[in-house]
């Protein structure tokens, strides 16, 4: 076979998916699987967003579409930020529709950063940042995100990350893989520290709507309005269950939404006009269902941390947004990836190494409580059968 390119051996993807699939190798044998490895919600998508697409489909809206985005959804985009909690209204041409977030990323690297340049990334970390640096020939420069902190990412050792080949910080609040919502104050100081040092910020915004117990969500573009530094990541993946649709919008400065769109024509030539059409409904329609979804998920979340306490030798501390809980499992002697394989071999409990999202994810897991609270309580229990039999060998 003719030789790949060096890119290729710098691709890692997303470990998470390794788990699942041998989690489905089990399936078939027979096993029974509790998962927890995915963030993907167990709710469907509501019923108003699938009709939309439905009737779009029987439209006609099958053919291309503008690559930017059709403007009927960027002005509903405009329209949702204005009345939201950002507070703001973007221009038209500060708006990029993408399939999905995780290509917002990818652009973000390769619009602002050369090979060899420098992106802070919180370690812990949503797995996709380290995974695109590296595939583009970046350096990942890492900051610890510690559990004294409560898992919020310090904005004094972002200050101390930041040399001459700095061009981005990455910032993500409400936290996947720690469910760690940043506060204001700090939210407020990393923008200062991009400001004084004129770096690109990133936000990635994800999981905005999933904030619990009254705690208030902040974002860095509320002090330039996305028009100077900020990028916002967004989708409609987790607050509207709609993994699958791959759909996302990106909020940035105008020079910079320019060249990002003509990576989007270059690769992936637009976003299918039907799915637009169905994130129209998800920001104009009704979002009673979504609050729902959120409403449980908190009592979910209070389950899973309820239940991971409960269990010997493992702490879990209350993450305040997101669907995920990161507990600390070192006084079990394992490593995460032990733990992890450990539990999904005896137990049937598939879950993540806390060391997919990082080398600081060392002596953690995460699982994902976007899952029924019967598969929860069944999925403790198996851990608790386990950890039982182990502890008692060792």
């Amino acid at each position: 076979m003719a030789k790949l390119s060096d890119m290729t051996d710098r691709l890692e993807g997303q470990e998470m998916f390794q788990i699942l699939s041998r989690a489905k190798e089990l399936e078939k044998e027979g096993k029974t699987i509790f998962h927890f490895e995915l963030g993907d919600p167990d709710f469907n998508t509501p019923k108003n967003i699938i009709n939309s697409c439905y009737d779009a489909l029987n439209k006609g809206f099958t053919h291309y579409a503008p690559s930017s985005g059709l403007l009927e959804l960027k002005v509903a985009a405009a329209d949702s930020t204005e009345r939201g909690r950002r507070g703001f209204r973007p221009d038209l041409n500060q708006l990029l529709v993408t399939p999905g977030a995780n290509v917002q990323i990818d652009f973000a690297v390769s619009c602002t950063a050369n090979p060899g340049d420098e992106i802070i990334v919180p370690d812990p970390g949503f797995a996709s940042y380290f995974s695109i640096i590296k595939a583009r020939r970046v350096e990942a420069i890492r900051v610890p995100v510690y559990e004294k902190n409560k898992f919020r990412l310090n904005p004094k050792d972002v200050e101390k990350a930041i040399t001459d080949k700095t061009k981005m910080i990455i910032i993500n609040s409400p936290s996947n893989p720690l469910g760690a919502v940043m506060t204001p104050e700090e939210i407020k100081e990393i923008y200062d520290i991009a400001e004084k040092k004129d770096l690109w910020l990133l936000s990635d915004e994800m999981y905005t709507r999933l904030i619990y117990d009254n705690v208030q969500f902040s974002s860095p573009s509320i002090y330039d309005k996305c028009k100077e530094r900020t990028i916002i990541v967004n989708g409609f993946s987790k607050s509207h269950a709609m993994t699958g649709w791959r759909i996302g919008i990106m909020t940035a400065p105008k020079e910079f939404i320019e060249k990002a769109g003509l990576l989007m024509e270059t690769s992936l030539s637009c976003t299918s006009p039907f799915i637009q059409k169905a994130a129209i409904e998800a920001l104009s329609g009704s979002n009673l269902y979504c609050d729902e979804m959120i409403k449980q998920y908190k009592g979910r979340r209070d389950l899973i941390v309820d239940g991971l306490n409960s269990l010997p030798a493992i702490s879990c501390i209350k993450p305040q947004g997101a669907f995920y809980v990161f507990p600390n499992i070192k006084e079990t002697g394992m490593n995460s990836r032990e733990f992890a394989k450990l539990m999904l071999e005896e137990g049937g409990v598939s879950l993540s190494p806390g060391t997919a999202f990082g080398k600081y994810g060392e002596g953690y897991v995460r699982l994902s409580y976007a899952n029924s609270v019967q598969n929860i309580e069944n999925g403790i229990e198996r851990m608790r059968e386990v950890l039982n039999k182990y502890l008692d060998k060792n």
